[in-house]
Parts: structure tokens; C-alpha cells; sequence
């Protein structure tokens, strides 16, 4: 009997460890659709509190049923259908504008500019830089600190 407790009480243990990671790490979605409602509520009866455009990332803050309660960058809160959300990394612009670069590096040439509220669609990651590609051309490294997303 003292075994079957111990055993209970480490496979617990366990199952509560692997799910920690889970509870403790980010989770983020992004907008699957060219245009979608971020409703007041988890369903179609609640009123449409904003539009949103494709690949426009959100943060997961919650979930009831099929819906996923979310957040943005400006910290507004929402509800969305979760099959209008995808798993496609995207970023968006926190700052009033920001330099685009042909490399991870402030003394890299700049090959655009992108502004407050930009969706940039994530290419690449490295320390403290983000590859991004906005409206589908113009490509290029933005420091991570002036983006949210993931």
C-alpha cells in the first residue's frame, strides 16, 4: 500500500512537471483569414468588438470550447474562433518606426522602414533580431525589442 502512494504521488509529480512548461510559456496565434471579428465574447452572439487582418498576432489568454480568448500587443483583449487562428509566426511594429536591415546589426545598410501597427510575417529568428517580410517583399532584420510577437 505504501508503494502504490509513492508511486501515485511520483506520477502526479511528474505529470504536474510536464505540464508546467506548457502553463508558464507563451502561446501565441496569428490571423488565418484576410479579415476576422475579435468578438466581446466565446461565440458568434457577442458583438464584434474589432477586425482583424491576416497574420495579425495574438497572445492566448484563455479558452472555452472552440474559442480562444486573446490579447494583441496594446494589451485589448478578445475572443476568436480558434480555426481562424494559425501556428505562422508573424510580428508587429510597438514603435512609431523602425529601421529595416540587410543584416542582425545596427551598422548593416537599411533596406526599408516599417511603422507603428506594421504585420510583419517572421522569417527568422536570432539574439536580439528578427528576419521579417512585409506585404510580401521587402525582407529584412528589425531589433526584436521594437516588435511583439513571437
Amino acid at each position: 500500500m505504501l508503494f502504490a502512494r509513492y508511486f501515485l504521488m511520483v506520477l502526479l509529480a511528474g505529470a504536474f512537471a510536464l505540464d508546467m512548461p506548457q502553463a508558464v510559456a507563451q502561446q501565441m496565434v496569428s490571423v488565418s483569414r484576410e479579415e476576422v471579428n475579435l468578438r466581446s465574447g466565446p461565440g458568434t452572439r457577442h458583438s464584434s468588438e474589432w477586425v482583424l487582418s491576416r497574420g495579425f498576432p495574438l497572445k492566448i489568454v484563455g479558452r472555452r470550447g472552440d474559442w480562444l480568448q486573446v490579447e494583441d500587443f496594446e494589451k485589448d483583449k478578445g475572443w476568436i474562433l480558434r480555426t481562424l487562428t494559425s501556428n505562422t509566426p508573424y510580428h508587429i511594429v510597438k514603435v512609431k518606426s523602425a529601421n529595416m536591415r540587410s543584416q542582425p546589426t545596427t551598422a548593416s545598410r537599411i533596406v526599408g522602414k516599417v511603422s507603428y501597427g506594421d504585420t510583419l510575417k517572421t522569417l527568422e529568428r536570432r539574439t536580439g533580431w528578427v528576419k521579417v517580410q512585409r506585404d510580401g517583399s521587402v525582407r529584412g532584420w528589425v531589433s526584436r525589442h521594437l516588435l511583439w510577437g513571437w
